[in-house]
């Protein structure tokens, strides 16, 4: 498993709300939902590679 590193994020109150009922929704801890987001968001972001090369 790889190695995790810890860092800080500051949000407003009213949006920790919302990834609170949200995560809930999902089953999931508000870490694990702005991980799993974080994550899609990266998969979609990525592009086709040129020529073998990312």
């Amino acid at each position: 498993m790889s190695e995790k590193k810890a860092f800080v994020l500051r949000v407003s109150p009213e949006m920790l709300k919302e990834l609170e009922r949200w995560a809930q929704e999902d089953f999931r801890s508000v870490n694990g939902q702005i991980e799993f987001l974080l994550s899609e968001a990266l998969k979609k972001r990525k592009r086709p590679d040129r020529k073998g090369k990312e």
